[in-house]
């Protein structure tokens, strides 16, 4: 079989997840032939990832839209905070995103102030943010037939005894004022399920159809489909119950569905994107996070949208479009472009010259230390998703620490309570030497008789490695692998192990996914940094 009709036969299925490891709340959007995925990224630049695709079922990364503190500022942001729910969408020859900042979960606030821009192409240049309201988030954009636009969301209400999820609120935007105009109100306010949320409007057979997420992030998360023939309502739900949901069956492979957005294609076939989670136990841990599903929906005239089933499919039929693959991404960054590639995101600060350095040494990731694991202003962490249950980050790096303030190497990472760190550092007897740390909700564990001497080694190859629920880190000193003789619980590097209730009260929430990373810590702040002479990522 030729390569040509290889590719033709593997794009007459889409094989879910379509979007593997931390890629949740998916917005889809289809301009003339070409598809967007924009999914959530919370503390992590850059902001608002997207994916683009011509036949649904190969996407291709192509970075994210908030590269600069110009259109958000995360320092300071709080862990699973940050950029939430954004909502793509394009009117008038323009790309319109808005996008929730979210900077609180304490006491029932959340404190969400949503922003607007926009931009001529996909690429940017992203207009300067316009500050919307900050009743509540996950908030979207219609654009209805008559040339009006109206802002969607969540209303939320603080006030104890209440329901912090006030229903679905609609508000218009002028868009050449670039403000919003006239009183909110609110349009539904959901079913028993409660927690609605995730709004997006659309025009279909005479009809608004609202779809919203109800029922949580987690294993009870449904899409509920209603409808009106008026934009301000009143709308009546789906009497079959919900589009698509898990709850209830632990059997499935895909659990957590929900938050979803419809696209319809050039032929006029509909498609659901979604969320989704793949626990490695029924109901268990979920350390890939929240990752991005697409389903066939099937909306006779006359009727309401159904998925096949109402759950979620691993596999469904591709639709009838041309089979457009892109070239795999290379498992070997050798960092030989003048910017990170798509595949990798920074903590809390985008990647900027002042401390990600790709110039002053040809083919090498040059790393300004930053703040401690804890700290929430400057860390210096580059990393990329975990996107199978297996898979592993190898990397060589060159890094002269003058004391114990110095660490430099790679990390499995989940937020700045739980993580694993394999780094280099200076004993007190003037030893370079590799030590293992790890946090699991906040509490440290060194391991000092895992301690190993560099010696006169100038090049240490460091891996980590995830196995299912084990993580596992090795090292290099010249003279062949090496593994260190700990398998670590991987699990504590997922939403489940993340999330923190207090009295009834989220203290944390876990919303992203495992990451593997490249981390650099200059605790006194003397101007240290570390070389990497490549990054392999392989999924196994």
């Amino acid at each position: 079989m030729s390569t040509e009709i290889a590719e033709l036969a593997t794009a007459r299925s889409i094989r879910n997840p379509v979007l593997t490891g931390f890629h949740p709340d998916p917005s889809i959007l289809r301009v003339g032939d070409d598809y967007y995925l924009a999914t959530s990224t919370f503390e992590w630049y850059p902001g608002v990832r997207v994916h683009h695709s011509r036949d649904l079922v190969h996407w291709r990364a192509l970075g994210g839209i908030i590269t600069e503190r110009r259109l958000l500022d995360l320092r300071g942001c709080g862990d699973s905070n940050g950029v939430w729910a954004p909502d793509l969408s394009y009117h008038d020859g323009l790309f319109h995103l808005v996008y929730s900042d979210v900077a609180s979960f304490a006491s029932g606030y959340w404190d969400a102030q949503n922003f607007l821009t926009t931009a001529p192409d996909i690429t940017g240049p992203w207009s300067d943010p316009v500050a919307l309201h900050a009743h509540g988030f996950d908030a979207s954009l219609f654009h209805d037939e008559d040339g009006s636009t109206w802002l969607l969301s969540m209303s939320a209400d603080w006030r104890p005894g209440r329901d912090r999820f006030g229903g679905i609120e609609i508000q218009r935007y002028d868009r050449a004022r670039r403000e919003l105009v006239g009183d909110a109100k609110i349009i539904f306010t959901g079913t028993d399920v409660g927690l609605t949320e995730a709004p997006h409007i659309y025009r279909h057979d005479g009809w608004y159809w609202l779809v919203t997420a109800e029922g949580g992030t987690s294993w009870e998360h449904q899409v509920t489909v209603a409808r009106s023939r008026d934009l301000l309502g009143p709308y009546e739900v789906d009497p079959a119950g919900p589009l698509l949901t898990s709850v209830g069956r632990p059997d499935l492979a895909l659990q957590k569905a929900g938050h979803g957005s419809l696209v319809r294609t050039q032929r006029g076939d509909w498609y659901l994107a979604h969320l989704v989670g793949r626990p490695y136990t029924p109901l268990g841990n979920c350390v890939l996070g929240r990752e991005t599903a697409i389903q066939e929906v099937n909306w006779p005239r006359g009727g309401w949208p159904r998925v096949p089933g109402g759950v979620p499919a691993t596999e469904i039929p591709a639709p009838d479009l041309p089979a457009h693959p892109w070239p795999d991404e290379p498992a070997t960054d050798h960092f030989d472009a003048p910017r990170l590639a798509t595949w990798w995101s920074t903590l809390r600060r985008p990647a900027t010259a002042d401390w990600v350095d790709l110039r002053s040494r040809p083919s090498h990731l040059r790393v300004h230390g930053g703040q401690s694991p804890v700290g929430k202003q400057t860390p210096s962490l580059v990393a990329r998703r975990v996107g199978a249950a297996r898979c592993s980050l190898e990397t060589v790096v060159e890094f002269d620490p003058v004391d114990h303030r110095h660490l430099a190497g790679i990390t499995g990472y989940y937020n700045t309570l739980n993580w694993y760190y394999l780094y280099l550092t200076r004993a007190d007897d003037g030893r370079v030497v590799l030590e293992l740390l790890s946090s699991d909700s906040g509490r440290r564990t060194a391991y000092p008789e895992l301690t190993v001497d560099v010696g006169t080694a100038a090049r240490v190859g460091l891996r980590v490695e995830f196995d299912g629920p084990a993580l596992r880190f090795g090292y290099d000193l010249g003279d062949g692998w090496r593994q260190l003789p700990v398998e670590l619980d991987a699990t504590i590097l997922s939403d489940e192990h993340a999330a923190v209730i207090v009295d009834g009260e989220p203290a944390a929430w876990g919303f992203t996914g495992a990451l593997l990373g490249l981390w650099v810590q200059d605790l006194g702040g003397d101007g240290v940094s570390a070389d990497f002479d490549h990054a392999t990522y392989l999924e196994h």
